[in-house]
């Protein structure tokens, strides 16, 4: 068997759906041959252990992505007809994951696609009037119903899909997973981690991983802990690891706010850094109203520490609050007050941190291995 992944954006951009795609190429190639499909955004990594086709692509201003245009790519195209696949899997429903649902047409071959994003929201965003909102998504729900098989990242972007959006296509729920581990010496972790950013051995420490864009509702973070801290929220470090468009207006904010003592911008780090940090950290912070199901939340969850989420969030589809993660009301008082209230009662938080790793964190290992066993099941093999 030989696997076609789908995708419409690619490194050096990083953000979760590169990450999924990347974690299923790299264990799928244990089990069948895997081409990855995507844009060439330059300075992608050269020594992947699965093949990646690219096609030409342009920048967006005032954009994180760049804008892949395959159909005007005649090597890409000939890449595509050579590639000799047997089943389809498309990550995003533009120009890439499009052309892998007409080339499976085409040759009368399996396809189905992983529903990673509201889509909605970003078209509201970013087009305006609701008619162009509503022609885009008529445009992406035609290939997500094209598709053989539906897998929603979570049970909530299932009710989205199905309710709101449209989906005829069958669907089933697929979470995510990650690659980290649990680190091995917490302790260790935790002094490597103050040293590097300057922090007191006995703060208290809230993480953002991500990218740095007030769509994920970072912002709302910076005004709760600004609250929080009138309150009586003392001692306290709010990291935040990524890059992204919204830097300098974040570190606005923060000065406005008078918490330049408090946070930390870390920037980009490599994994095992990564894995320190949420290892330090006694909560995720993750107000985001706009992710579907972010890895980072499970990455959080391997190394015990629970997420606070707000109503209302599909990302908190998975999460029990109050048994293995947290959700408050959608306002920066009721957020920091959340927050205040978590760290009064250490005996419900450690039982908490507990549950969400044994609940809430999945390798990517099972899940591929659950991923294999449906395109056999989607090819009439099994």
């Amino acid at each position: 068997m030989k696997v076609g992944l789908f995708i419409d954006t690619w490194y050096p951009m990083v953000d979760g759906v590169i990450k999924v795609v990347d974690n299923y190429a790299r264990r799928l190639v244990k089990y069948c041959d895997v081409v990855v499909f995507c844009p060439d955004a330059g300075h992608a990594p050269k020594a992947l252990p699965y093949e990646v086709d690219q096609c030409f692509s342009l920048p967006v201003p005032n954009m994180d992505y760049s804008l892949p245009v395959s159909a005007l790519d005649p090597v890409f195209d000939a890449k595509l007809l050579e590639s000799g696949i047997d089943l389809v899997h498309i990550h995003s429903p533009f120009t890439v994951g499009a052309a892998g649902l007409m080339f499976a047409k085409i040759h009368h071959l399996p396809v189905v696609a992983t529903l990673h994003s509201q889509y909605r929201q970003d078209f509201e965003k970013n087009l305006k009037l609701k008619l162009s909102s509503d022609i885009a998504m008529d445009g992406i729900m035609t290939v997500f119903n094209g598709c053989d098989e539906c897998w929603a990242v979570n049970g909530g972007i299932k009710d989205l899909y199905e309710k709101e959006y449209g989906l005829t296509a069958p669907c089933k729920v697929r979470l995510n997973a990650t690659d980290h581990v649990p680190v091995s010496d917490p302790a260790a972790a935790a002094r490597e981690v103050n040293e590097k950013y300057g922090i007191p051995a006995d703060a208290t420490v809230f993480l953002f991983v991500g990218r740095i864009n007030f769509i994920k509702n970072i912002d709302f973070t910076v005004r709760a802990l600004a609250r929080a801290k009138e309150l009586g929220l003392k001692n306290f470090r709010m990291l935040f690891a990524g890059k992204g468009q919204d830097e300098d207006k974040l570190a606005a904010l923060v000065q406005e706010l008078g918490l330049t003592q408090e946070v930390v911008m870390c920037g980009l780090t490599d994994k095992p850094m990564l894995e320190k940090l949420y290892s330090r950290a006694s909560l995720f912070l993750f107000p985001s109203l706009y992710d579907a199901n972010s890895l980072v939340q499970i990455e959080a969850a391997c190394q015990g520490t629970p997420t606070v989420f707000l109503e209302g969030a599909r990302t908190a589809a998975t999460v029990k609050p109050g048994v293995n993660g947290y959700v408050s009301e959608a306002s920066e008082e009721a957020y920091a007050r959340t927050i205040l209230d978590i760290l009064a009662d250490k005996e419900g938080y450690e039982r908490i941190c507990a549950a969400a790793r044994k609940d809430l964190y999945l390798n990517w290992d099972d899940v591929v291995r659950d991923v294999y066993s449906d395109y056999l099941r989607l090819l009439g093999q099994s």
